[in-house]
This record gives C-alpha cells, sequence and structure tokens, in this order.
C-alpha cells in the first residue's frame, strides 16, 4: 500500500525538475496526480519524461498559473475526470533571472509575482471554494517557497520578494482556513539540481557544495519528500510551517573559507 492510496492530487509546474520528482513521488504512493506547465510544448515535455521513468497514473493539462481562465480550465477537467481533489502543491515557479535591480522593469517585477503569488493564490482559491469546502476530506495544500525568502541572494530581486511573500501567504492561509479543516504549510528548499546546473564548471559546482555543511546540493527526491511529509497525515497537526530543506545553508552565518 502507498501513503496516498486514492488520493487526488495537483502538482503545478509538475513538467520539469523538482516538479517532475513531486509528481512522481506521489504517483510512486497511490495518487492519481493532474500535473501542468505554463505551456502545451513544455507540459508534453514533462509527460515524455515522467512517461519514461515508468510513471503512469497521471494526467498533463497545460495552464499557465497566473491566468486565471487557463487556471479554471484546469480546475474543470480535474472535476470532470476525478470529481474530486485532496492535495494541492503550488509548486510552479518564476525563477526571475537575469534582471538586476537597477535594469529591472516594473512590468517584470509583476511578471514574476504573478505566477510566484497571485499564481499561487489564484490556484489555491479555486481548489479550497471548488473542491475543499464541499467534501468531508478538506484537503491539504503544500507550496515551494525557499531559503531565499530568509536569506537573499544577488540580483534575484522579484524571486527573493515573492518567495518572502508566499511564506507570509502560507501563514496567513492557515490562519484563515485552519478552523474550516485545511492545513497549508511549504517547504523552502536551497540549491537543488536542476538542469541549470548541467552547464556550470565543475569549480562553480564545488564552489556550491562548499556553502552546504552538508557538502551536497538537494535532489528533487530530496524535495519531494518533504512535500510528501507535509501532504501526509504524518504532518496532520502541522499548519502555517516553512520547513527548510537546504543541507544546513540557513543555519550559518558564513560559508567555511569566510568563516575559518
Amino acid at each position: 500500500m502507498g501513503m496516498f492510496d486514492g488520493k487526488i492530487v495537483l502538482v503545478t509546474g509538475g513538467n520539469r525538475n523538482t516538479g517532475l520528482h513531486i509528481v512522481k513521488k506521489f504517483a510512486d504512493e497511490g495518487a492519481r496526480v493532474f500535473m501542468c506547465g505554463s505551456t502545451p510544448e513544455s507540459t508534453q515535455k514533462g509527460a515524455a519524461i515522467l512517461t519514461s521513468w515508468g510513471v503512469k497514473n497521471f494526467s498533463a493539462i497545460p495552464c499557465d498559473v497566473a491566468r486565471i481562465d487557463e487556471v479554471k480550465h484546469l480546475f474543470d477537467v480535474i472535476e470532470k475526470e476525478a470529481g474530486r481533489l485532496d492535495i494541492l502543491v503550488n509548486n510552479a515557479a518564476h525563477q526571475g533571472i537575469g534582471k538586476p535591480f537597477v535594469e529591472m522593469a516594473p512590468d517584470y517585477m509583476m511578471e514574476v509575482l504573478g505566477v510566484n503569488v497571485r499564481g499561487g493564490f489564484q490556484v489555491t482559491q479555486q481548489a479550497v471554494n471548488r473542491f475543499f469546502l464541499r467534501q468531508e476530506s478538506k484537503g491539504v495544500v503544500v507550496f515551494l517557497s525557499s531559503n531565499t525568502a530568509q536569506r537573499a541572494i544577488r540580483n534575484r530581486t522579484a524571486y527573493c520578494a515573492s518567495k518572502g511573500a508566499i511564506n507570509s501567504m502560507v501563514r496567513a492561509l492557515a490562519l484563515d482556513l485552519g478552523p474550516l479543516g485545511i492545513r497549508v504549510n511549504a517547504c523552502a528548499p536551497g540549491y537543488i539540481y536542476t538542469e541549470r546546473w548541467d552547464v556550470l564548471p565543475e569549480e562553480k559546482k564545488a564552489r556550491r557544495r562548499l556553502n552546504c555543511p552538508l557538502r551536497r546540493e538537494a535532489k528533487g527526491g530530496d524535495i519531494a519528500n518533504v512535500v510528501a511529509f507535509l501532504a501526509s497525515d504524518l504532518s496532520s497537526n502541522m499548519t502555517g510551517e516553512i520547513i527548510t530543506c537546504d543541507a544546513g545553508c540557513s543555519c550559518q552565518h558564513m560559508p567555511v573559507d569566510v568563516d575559518c
């Protein structure tokens, strides 16, 4: 038996990188998973990867979470095909890369916030109003935040601001939805090995790992395990929490080569 046998799960941004591992984790544990990417092409590409991994019990629906019409369509499909939703994982993210603050147009800031904050809000509101409040089992929400909400990184103002907003939204939603039986928590990763690492020189990878007391970045499966814990009954008395999974980066004052 799997941890999520018979559960219906939605993973936004489930088409690439960590999202793929989250989809696989839930499907391997017995859930039926709906996942989306922001475009038909990216969604199809993610579905092909999952299929190549042997993942079967999933459906792939394109959805740009910043667009409320597409979000509503996504939930129409879930309602038609499954009739309910038990777990929502807000993983879709705009990385906000390559736009230093002094060069950043206000529209770009709003573009990042549109996906990371407004998108998470819209998807959660649809899940709560269309499913969780109408079901005996009220549902669970897990957001993907970042340790950059607390420890900023350079030239990523929009991204860091969006993740700080997510942390605040998680706490506020926990207060509003807790009395209704709905739990809301977040996982805050640090470094995660993604496709962006594949083009890095080995010396840069080694220097990043030196930032980590455990001397390794997270893999997608590490983050998926934390998400699964927060979505499961193992965390049934937890809400409004942001659980950091960053190999110890956040617990140190400075990396070892600076601090010694």
